[in-house]
């Protein structure tokens, strides 16, 4: 005798499916990546490049 394995589907609102995956890749960074950033663009701003 086979057995059918039982999948259970969820249906998911379209809007909140776009949000899961907005959020999923959106990059987190550390504090320090933070710092870094800033201070590379003010050094950019310093020497007039943009």
């Amino acid at each position: 005798m086979s057995q059918k394995s039982s999948t259970l589907t969820v249906r998911v609102p379209a809007e909140k499916l776009g949000h899961d995956i907005r959020r999923a890749a959106s990059k987190h960074h550390s504090a320090e990546d933070k710092v870094r950033i800033v201070l590379v663009e003010l050094r950019r701003e310093e020497s007039g490049t943009s």
